[in-house]
């Protein structure tokens, strides 16, 4: 799950992942989430992340924070793309 604005979701993001801005989860219920499976939450660096797992893990989801996000993702060398298939770049 990556907790990031649209702004940086639509820069580069994990393929596979599901986007839900910070303030959502904040907000309420995750549409899109089962609570039997386990999930990795990404920001750009791992502050905004650390704080949804809080709120997940709080709401008995098997979550977990990608510490380092985005950036330490990138500097691995590990990819991510754009939507439109493009490489992508932290934002």
């Amino acid at each position: 799950m990556d907790c990031r604005e649209p702004y940086e979701w639509s820069a580069g993001r994990i393929e596979g992942a599901l986007h839900v801005p910070l303030n959502a989860i904040l907000a309420g219920p995750v549409d899109g989430l089962d609570p039997k499976k386990p999930v990795v939450v990404v920001c750009r660096s791992g502050n905004r992340s650390e704080l949804a797992t809080l709120m997940l893990q709080a709401r008995g989801f098997d979550a977990h924070n990608l510490e380092g996000g985005m950036e330490d993702w990138a500097r691995e060398g590990l990819p991510f793309s754009t939507p439109e298939g493009s490489p992508g770049r932290v934002a």
